[in-house]
């Protein structure tokens, strides 16, 4: 979406291998291009050359980052895995940017991960009472480390990571480079998407998305599945399936509704005919008179086209994007919130004027940015706007890596239906049923969907803490004692 009230992607995490030595660096980058949506914090890539890895990461998105000289820099090699940020762990710190990479007597590590560990403070408090020193803020170190200490018994990388995976709770999508090996893992519950292709001249891709294999010119081989390691070597690909059907499966639903690219498959369901379907279903439960249906763009756009389709009203393109001014678009000066949406985001009058308007978007989270927007359709000339939510009223925090953190915000847990409606300006209001919101995944191989953020139904155990505990100020009582000499 388009301002600061929306809620925020994941994270995206890329890799390739090589057989033989290659411009590996170049296919990741392409690769994190493609997944540049689901973060826009920070980006990095780490090369295996041989066994030695080489990192280069910073703060921005990936084209800023990787600049003509860093890329010669990076050189060849015939693994690299690479990451896109958006930190629900951690604080907007170059330190948090991934991948990690760790220098070990068992050999050299690095990894990336997508997703939100709930018991990460646990695990972190744990490694530090014996002994562990962290850089980090992020919970990507602490399975860095847990990988570690698994490490030093167990006779390979990749059982190192089968047996970290019993002390890990939440969500996660891993990528990890050795110096011979490239592995990917995925959660028991499968919260977040994670898939393999390969490409005509035999290299491995993994990416979180099949928008980014197509990128890179891969053809999709199959999704991991949920709790499924892959190890890649030059002798080939191999399966490990322990943690395989353990745990009920939990796919994020939002992948559907808004994270993932209209373009890519997640589990076998085509997000564009997921958000279509949401669309078909909203006009058949929230039906009004109008003139034309239009959608908040991006993730807007395809449900607008199924509301369209099944309403039988016309669809017209009702906004224009500002495509030049990504989402880290910070204006100049104390300029208002309403300026940058009229900056990034401009309706267009021929479509809307005097018209009776359904305004589809993804989601309604907080409120302004419905608000804002709805108020330019109107200064453009709608004489009604009827505002269509393609998900459920958010009304619980999410601790799977969605910066959802609390209630405090959420304005379907502070305002009921009709304040909402009047809240934001619109002469109506439908939100998608919660009964329908797993029938937009028709389709899907997934076993099971998490739409905690919708019914309070938690697929884990809620975490100890809070999730920023290691960004806390220090306490007075640690000040004084440190004035004193006594820490």
């Amino acid at each position: 979406m388009i301002t600061e009230s929306k809620i925020h992607e994941e994270c995206g995490v890329f890799a390739v291998f090589s057989s033989e030595k290659t411009d590996v660096a170049s296919t990741v980058y392409y690769g994190l291009f493609a997944l540049q949506h689901r973060g826009q914090e920070g980006c990095g890539i780490a090369i295996n050359d041989d066994g030695v890895i080489s990192c280069y990461k910073d703060l921005g998105l990936v084209n800023d980052v990787f600049s003509h000289s860093v890329m010669d820099k990076l050189g060849h090699g015939n693994m690299a895995i690479g990451h896109v940020r958006y930190g629900t762990t951690g604080n907007n710190d170059r330190n948090n940017v991934q991948p990690i990479v760790v220098n070990h007597v068992k050999g050299r590590m690095a990894l990336a991960h997508n997703g939100n560990l709930i018991n990460s403070t646990e695990l972190r408090e744990a490694l530090e009472l014996k002994g562990s020193i962290f850089h980090t803020t992020s919970d990507t170190e602490v399975i860095s480390y847990i990988i570690t200490k698994e490490r030093l018994t167990a006779p390979s990388i990749e059982e190192a990571v089968n047996k970290a995976m019993d002390s890990l709770e939440g969500a996660y999508s891993l990528v990890v480079m050795s110096p011979s090996k490239l592995i990917a893992a995925r959660d028991p519950k499968g919260f977040r998407p994670l898939c393999y292709g390969r490409t005509e001249d035999g290299r491995y891709i993994i990416a979180s998305e099949t928008c980014a294999l197509d990128a890179v010119g891969a053809k999709f081989v199959r999704d991991i599945e949920p709790g499924e390691i892959i190890v890649i070597t030059r002798d080939g690909i191999q399966s490990i399936k322990e943690h395989c059907g353990k745990e009920k499966q939990s796919l994020c639903i939002f992948e559907y509704i808004y994270f993932a690219r209209p373009d890519s498959f997640v589990d076998g369901r085509s997000v564009h005919a997921a958000r279509v379907r949401a669309g078909e279903l909203l006009a058949k439960t929230h039906p009004v008179e109008a003139d034309v249906v239009i959608g908040v763009p991006d993730s807007g756009l395809d449900a607008a086209i199924g509301y369209a389709k099944a309403s039988g009203i016309p669809y017209g393109i009702g906004f224009i994007k500002n495509k030049y001014i990504g989402r880290t678009f910070i204006a100049p000066g104390q300029k208002s919130r309403e300026d940058r949406v009229k900056i990034k985001l401009n309706p267009i009058a021929e479509v809307v004027s005097g018209k009776r308007v359904v305004m589809v978007d993804d989601s309604i989270v907080r409120g302004t940015t419905s608000a804002r927007i709805v108020r330019l359709i109107r200064e453009a000339g709608a004489t009604e706007v009827h505002v269509r939510s393609s998900a459920p009223p958010f009304i619980a925090p999410c601790y799977y890596g969605v910066d959802i953190d609390s209630k405090d915000k959420l304005i379907a847990c502070n305002h009921p239906m009709d304040e909402i409606r009047e809240i934001i300006g619109a002469d109506t209001l439908g939100y998608l049923n919660f009964d329908d919101v797993e029938k937009i995944a028709e389709g899907s191989h997934c076993g099971g969907f998490c739409v905690a953020c919708f019914n309070e139904v938690y697929p884990t155990r809620p975490p100890k803490g809070t999730k920023n505990k290691f960004e806390q100020p220090i306490p007075e009582e640690i000040k004084n004692k440190v004035k004193k000499g006594e820490e």
